[in-house]
């Protein structure tokens, strides 16, 4: 087991929650940090996060605080888990707060809102060249591991050595925690698998069937593999468990906001009901236009991915969209050059 350490978890939602409970049943001493006072009160007083993970007892040495200052007050490891909107922000909270000593991870997935930078270029430019970062990604819904059901991650570093102490933290007997170096990579399949999800949501929706859904995920990694050698990320990151495993997951279960979202486009509700009804921030009515951008900026062609942006934007119904895909010219699955540098 790792050594005891101080961990400050910036974000209190269902992802936050669930791994500042991990963390607190390996031992460490957690606090989270959320902006909603009755909210931390209820899991200090109850031990339970009774909006985001109803039902699930969390230890009782997780506490929880709206003092931004008391959570990051001599903290080992600062572990930021806000909605990517928000990621910028959070930053610029901490920053000046933060002790010297700790770096910063985050589980956040998406890009910046309006400039489409990845996370780490962000924390780079907020937080200086000096400070340890590292992103955690892969397939893990939060439920689950809150629950303390089996789930692997891959944490990606600037550090090799602080990446391994995230790493460290985060792995136990249920949860195992690799680690990498790619963080383009590994930000880019946590940002693209959330569009993706909504395609094959979609295609379930319309009850197209599992061979639509199957060739909907596979195109689209098709799609991630195309732009990760645009941004130079290595394909098997994408093939790993930041890219395939988590596309995998967020197109298949049903515990995913963005495959849910799709489920219900899908079957003819408006975008906003359904965000209305998921009740939770949905990464993909953004990040749908941050992956374009990026797209755009490399003169990438992502058809599935141009398909969920328009639709989420309304300017092609579900249907359409899904014709639009089958009416491309047939042409060979993979470029002759797509792996070769």
């Amino acid at each position: 087991m790792a050594e005891s350490l101080k961990i400050a978890v910036l974000g209190a939602g269902s992802w936050g929650t669930a791994l500042a409970a991990l963390m607190a049943r390996h031992g460490h001493e957690v606090v989270l940090w959320g902006r909603d006072a009755q909210a931390a009160a209820v899991i200090d007083q109850t031990h339970e996060n009774v909006r985001y993970l109803p039902g699930i007892p969390l230890p009782e040495t997780l506490r929880a605080t709206t003092d931004l200052a008391a959570a990051l007050h001599q903290a080992d490891l600062v572990l930021v888990v806000v909605p990517s909107h928000a990621f910028t922000e959070t930053l610029r909270l901490l920053a000046p707060l933060r002790p010297p000593a700790a770096g910063v991870a985050w589980a956040t997935k998406g890009f910046e809102t309006g400039s489409g930078r990845f996370l780490h270029e962000v924390a780079e430019d907020i937080l200086g060249p000096a400070v340890p970062l590292a992103v955690v990604t892969g397939p893990s819904f939060a439920k689950e591991v809150a629950m303390g059901l089996p789930t692997a991650v891959t944490v990606h570093g600037s550090n090799a050595e602080f990446a391994q102490r995230v790493a460290d933290v985060l792995h136990g007997p249920a949860f195992r925690a690799y680690t990498g170096e790619d963080m383009v990579g590994a930000e880019l399949g946590g940002a693209m698998k959330n569009v993706l999800a909504v395609a094959t949501g979609v295609a379930d929706g319309m009850q197209l069937g599992l061979n639509a859904r199957a060739g909907l995920i596979t195109r689209g990694l098709n799609e991630m593999l195309r732009l990760s050698a645009a941004i130079g990320a290595k394909p098997e990151t994408l093939m790993g468990l930041a890219g395939l495993g988590d596309l995998v997951l967020t197109c298949t279960g049903d515990l995913s906001r963005n495959r849910r979202l799709g489920l219900a486009l899908g079957r003819g509700q408006t975008l906003d009901d359904a965000v209305r009804e998921i009740g939770q921030v949905v990464e993909s009515v953004q990040t749908a236009d941050e992956v374009m951008r990026q797209a755009d900026r490399h003169g990438i062609d992502l058809p599935i991915s141009s398909a969920v942006r328009a639709v989420l934007h309304g300017d092609l119904a579900p249907a359409a969209g899904l014709q639009q895909l089958l009416a491309r010219e047939q042409k060979p699955e993979y470029p002759e050059t797509l792996f070769k540098d």
